[in-house]
């Protein structure tokens, strides 16, 4: 079992909770960067919610 696969386990039916720490720690490096890379981080954010299960209110990235 690979740690990503370990992860989605722990993760189960806290979706939310995940998304949330996902948007937190975007956040700390637009931060800490001033911006310099918002758009590559909101691909990671995107890509990293989209392994880890979305909120259940936002539709699925097209």
């Amino acid at each position: 079992m690979s740690v990503m696969d370990k992860l989605k386990q722990m993760l189960k039916g806290h979706e939310d909770k995940a998304g949330q720490g996902i948007d937190k720690a975007g956040d700390y490096v637009d931060g800490r960067t001033q911006g310099k890379y918002s758009g590559q981080v909101d691909s990671a954010q995107d890509r990293l919610k989209d392994q880890f299960g979305r909120d259940q209110d936002q539709p699925p990235r097209p």
